[in-house]
């Protein structure tokens, strides 16, 4: 038996399109089970999902904190068999999107982590200027070139959450889902599932991309404009720091900003002048990622020093019982 784990939060409209098409799954041989996690909803979302109560093997659960990664945590609760299934509150699943992915499971047994292809679903024709920029990170797309097989281990990030699998036992061990990362409000720095697939990987544990197991990512008409783009660069920025490792500080910032800023504003300046739309809109993307870096750069100083204060505090509580 899976379980397909997913949180929503305010996208009632939504869901119930989802929910539609999780209805025309073909169901794996051993079985399957639906967690949906409430996130806080305000909207029509409790109605959406008890409206699907006799029509999918569907379990509900509300967690108020907000946080994706919250809601994820308190839904690995109610997962059941070996695998756990994720996937996002906006993602039309092929029909045999489980039995391949189950079949791949099944056969690889080496393999700890799963990624299927994760392809856009357009709400309206794109824009042109689309094509410019890498729409992996933007609209969280796999590359269409990507053949079945196993990842190497810098790849691991290729698993996106909208469609991945993850062998149940990693989190009977107690491992789970980083809250200071992932979606959570309007700011926040991405990278939900990223970060622990990255953390399995340093464990040891191996990656497998499933080819066949194929679902849609709705690309919303609003999410096709350069200011929402613009500010996913950043958002995208700030879970890169919070990912990473090894990184050289100078000042409280990175120290590859104090070079890459000042040459990625040379070149935006540059395309602008002399009208090269592409290059400056790629321009414009990589520096707001270097904005997002040292956005997030201050956000984990003041995590730092309020731990220390906290630690101080500690201290003395106790020299002074």
């Amino acid at each position: 038996m899976l379980t397909v784990l997913l949180a929503t939060r305010n996208r009632a409209r939504i869901l119930r399109d989802v929910l539609g098409a999780f209805c025309q799954l073909e169901s794996p041989p051993s079985g399957w089970k639906l967690v949906v996690v409430d996130n806080g909803s305000t909207d029509q979302t409790t109605q959406v999902i008890a409206s699907f109560a006799n029509r999918l093997p569907l379990r509900s659960v509300f967690e108020s904190k907000i946080g994706k990664n919250f809601a994820l945590n308190t839904g690995l609760e109610l997962v059941e068999g070996d695998l756990a299934v994720f996937t996002d509150d906006d993602v039309f699943p092929r029909a045999n999107w489980l039995t391949e992915m189950r079949k791949a499971v099944d056969a690889q047994l080496a393999y700890s982590m799963f990624g299927g292809a994760i392809l856009p679903r357009w709400e309206v024709p794109p824009p042109p200027w689309i094509r410019w920029l890498d729409l992996g990170p933007i609209f969280t797309l796999t590359d269409l070139s990507l053949k079945e097989g196993p990842l190497a281990p810098n790849l691991i990030p290729i698993v996106q959450g909208p469609n991945m699998a993850i062998r149940t036992n990693i989190f009977q061990s107690g491992t789970r889902f980083d809250p200071s990362i992932g979606p959570s409000g309007s700011s926040y720095p991405m990278g939900s599932e990223t970060e622990l697939l990255m953390r399995l990987g340093r464990q040891g544990h191996k990656a497998w991309h499933v080819q066949n197991a194929v679902v849609e990512h709705l690309v919303r008409k609003e999410q096709l404009d350069k200011t929402w783009v613009m500010r996913r660069a950043v958002r995208w920025g700030r879970g890169r720091l919070r990912m990473s490792q090894n990184v050289k500080f100078w000042l409280g910032f990175p120290r590859h900003l104090f070079r890459d800023i000042p040459k990625e504003i040379l070149l935006m300046t540059a395309a602008r002048v002399s009208f090269r739309q592409e290059a400056h809109l790629r321009s414009r993307w990589r520096l707001n990622i270097l904005r997002g870096i040292a956005s997030e750069a201050r956000v984990m100083a003041r995590e730092r020093r309020s731990q220390g204060r906290s630690g101080s505090s500690i201290s003395r509580l106790k020299c002074d019982s």
